[in-house]
């Protein structure tokens, strides 16, 4: 799995805990809809760390927290 997706799939791991939309959590992160459905449909291949700590504030989780998914245990190289 790649980082871009990893970020998606745990984005929407945290929405589904919370029982959240992809609004919901465009709404308490103060990230616009289009940035949180880009982030997870791929669309954005280099979500800024910025707005990934700004839905991390809106899921009132720690920047820690979030990368310490699963998802981000074996990621491929990205350098190739």
């Amino acid at each position: 799995m790649d980082t871009r997706k990893a970020v998606a799939n745990r984005l929407i791991a945290l929405c589904g805990q919370r029982g959240w939309t992809i609004h919901k959590l465009a709404t308490v992160s103060a990230v616009s809809p289009s940035t949180v459905k880009s982030i997870l449909y791929g669309n954005s291949q280099n979500p800024g760390i910025v707005t990934i700590k700004m839905l991390c504030d809106g899921l009132e989780i720690s920047l820690e927290e979030f990368f310490s998914g699963e998802e981000f245990a074996d990621l491929e190289q990205e350098i190739k």
